[in-house]
């Protein structure tokens, strides 16, 4: 039975918008290029979920035209303007679409949150034979084994009982997520950034569970690892490399 997506959603970013679109990890560009690579024509790609347009800008390089759609208005207020990208507040279930008129859908950081039965329909709906539908999540990030034992303690038990239930999709990579389609060869991709360790911080407080927690206790979960994160760390001034592994799964119309 198809869910109502309008009933269904759960807004864990709206409140936060501003921040998620300043402190979130940025893709590779090798990423787009693959995507681009999928396509037989590069006419209109359709990013859903698209929050503060981080893929959707980088599509635009690629493909004449980009709509971006996210659910959460507030998301779409803080997304990056760009001449090719055209943002609309829409479910990831009811695009404003055509028919057979996407070459590309893509989903970044997202999928676990769609009603995903009716939105690989709508998928389907709006491609074009021969077009493709990608998405990636990206998992807990790695610095130094020092650094990793800290912020994995954070991660695994002060927010264990904060995590919304779609995370745990995130951490098996979408590996359980049965996809439609014709399955794609991938490779593999890894999102990098040198960051302080002041940006480390900003970043792991735009976590969902980071934000349910200071909800409920009033105060940051980071603060209870902040004294031997820093230790950790070292020279907090110093920037250090920050790696994610991320996921990709594609997929092809026939």
């Amino acid at each position: 039975m198809r869910h109502n997506a309008a009933m269904t959603f759960q807004d864990h970013f709206s409140a936060h918008a501003g921040e998620y679109a300043a402190h979130r990890p940025t893709y590779p560009d090798e990423l787009f290029v693959f995507l681009a690579e999928m396509t037989p024509a590069r006419e209109l790609a359709w990013d859903v979920g698209a929050g503060s347009g981080q893929a959707a800008v980088a599509l635009a390089r690629f493909f004449d035209r980009v709509v971006a759609t996210d659910a959460s208005a507030e998301q779409i207020t803080q997304a990056k303007n760009h001449a090719g990208v055209e943002y609309r507040v829409a479910p990831a279930e009811r695009s404003p679409l055509a028919d057979g008129a996407v070459d590309l859908v893509t989903v970044a950081q997202a999928l676990h949150w769609f009603d995903r039965e009716p939105f690989f329909t709508e998928a389907r709906r709006v491609l074009k034979p021969g077009g493709a539908l990608a998405a990636w999540c990206y998992g807990l990030h790695r610095v130094t084994p020092e650094v990793d034992a800290v912020i994995g303690y954070l991660y695994d038990e002060v927010l264990a009982g904060f995590w919304p239930a779609e995370r745990a999709l995130v951490d098996g990579g979408y590996a359980t997520i049965e996809f439609p389609l014709e399955r794609l060869e991938t490779p593999e991709f890894e999102m990098a950034h040198q960051w302080t360790l002041v940006e480390l911080m900003a970043y792991i407080s735009t976590w969902s569970a980071a934000k349910r927690y200071e909800t409920a206790h009033g105060k940051s979960a980071s603060a209870l690892i902040i004294k031997e994160l820093c230790t950790a760390w070292g020279n907090a001034e110093r920037s250090r490399q920050v790696t994610w592994p991320l996921y990709l799964h594609a997929r092809r119309k026939k």
